[in-house]
């Protein structure tokens, strides 16, 4: 649609930031949604949704991969079919996840990410590692791990400049802190994950402007009563944002439940975790350094047994929230995009239905199945006409 054409999406159930309107409308004017209200819609061209759920564009903040291409191969192309293959998911916003690697291959993995974050297709990167336990490294390759030093930190920060928007890391290990207070300094999201730190040291992290729990209960020391450890001290802290990886593999639902429901709409963000496996046949796949075996759509690394990421996409996560975890859209709503947003500073542009924002948005059927996906205006799946 060129920019002068107004498209009108009527007949809607529109999740606007104050509630839903039923029976509402939208329209959108070039990359950008002009107006959104009930009643007699505006002139334009009009796409009557009969009824279908209208949400805010998903946000991704922790993605590996998808459609056969990784983040992780230093090649752009891998990395654009990853992007296309989520953005039919409903995903408009995303941020690549890079694993544990020699901060050389990290420095050229950040190079191959630099122009796709200049262009608008990727919001930034996220440094998953390497500053992260042995003990709790996952689908992590052990020999690449390191304790964060000065040097190693400047260089990746260096290289990064600009695009780099998070870091995990696990709080225990010598320069982790310091770390933790540069990163937050330089405008990065310091976030706490991979870890088998005890209470003291995840507070301490936090104290020191750790914000984020790099997907909440998977890859770190498991909550006990008498050592709450990381789940503990990060779900209990109004200054964290917890990431849930909703795949109903990674988190049981009723955990999910659990975490979301204290957490609430202002610190939960579901995120994917999302490898190169997604959208795509089971198989034997390369997460890194390591090999990954996929079957049934569950990743795992062949060796150990752990989780390897996962073949999760928003769309799916948002649905199993609501129908699994029993959190109600608004929940979903939050989690999959205002709140996401929010932590990456984009919320004035994206993740919410708002006159003045980008036309982001994702339009689902009544058991919450994604039907259509526009993107700055465009669409990306098209609604099928109502009869």
């Amino acid at each position: 649609m060129n920019g002068t054409d107004t498209l009108v999406l009527t007949g809607a159930r529109v999740h606007c930031p104050d509630g839903t309107l039923a029976g509402g409308w939208l329209s959108v004017s070039g990359e950008r949604i002009s107006a959104v209200g009930t009643g007699t819609p505006p002139a334009g061209r009009h796409l009557d949704l009969a009824g279908a759920h209208v949400v805010p564009g998903f946000v991704d903040v922790h993605c590996h991969g998808g459609g056969g291409g990784s983040f992780t191969s230093a090649d752009p192309d891998e990395a654009r079919t990853a992007i296309e293959t989520h953005r039919r998911h409903g995903t408009t916003s995303l941020m690549a996840s890079l694993v544990s690697a020699p901060p050389n291959a990290l420095v050229d993995q950040l190079a191959a990410l630099r122009e796709l974050v200049t262009d608008g297709e990727l919001v930034g990167a996220h440094l998953e590692g390497p500053f992260i336990a042995e003990a709790r490294c996952g689908a992590h390759d052990p020999s690449v791990l390191r304790e964060p030093d000065d040097a190693t930190v400047g260089a990746l920060l260096d290289a990064g400049d600009d695009i780099i928007r998070m870091v995990t890391l696990a709080p225990e290990l010598t320069g982790a802190i310091k770390t933790v207070r540069r990163l937050t300094e330089s405008g990065v999201i310091a976030a706490i994950g991979h870890t088998d730190a005890v209470a003291e040291q995840v507070r301490a992290a936090v104290d020191a402007g750790a914000t984020v729990a790099t997907h909440l209960f998977n890859g770190m020391r498991p909550l006990h009563h008498r050592e709450p450890g990381p789940v503990g001290v990060l779900l209990d802290d109004d200054r964290v944002t917890v990431e849930l990886i909703c795949d109903l593999v990674h988190v049981h639902p009723d955990v999910l439940r659990l975490a979301a429901r204290h957490a609430g709409r202002s610190r939960t963000v579901l995120v994917t975790d999302a490898m190169s496996a997604t959208d795509v046949a089971d198989g034997r796949y390369r997460l890194g350094n390591l090999d990954v075996q996929v079957a049934g759509g569950v990743a795992t690394v062949p060796d150990t047994g752990s989780l390897a990421g996962s073949t999760l996409t928003m769309d799916v996560a948002f649905r199993n929230l609501v129908h699994d975890a029993g959190l109600d859209i608004a929940d979903a709503v939050a989690a999959t995009a205002s709140h996401p947003a929010t932590l990456l500073g984009i919320d004035t542009e994206t993740g919410s239905l708002s006159p003045g924002l980008l036309a982001d948005l994702v339009v689902l059927d009544d058991d919450l199945r994604l039907t259509g996906v526009l993107r700055r205006g465009s669409w990306v799946v098209e609604p099928l006409p109502t009869a």
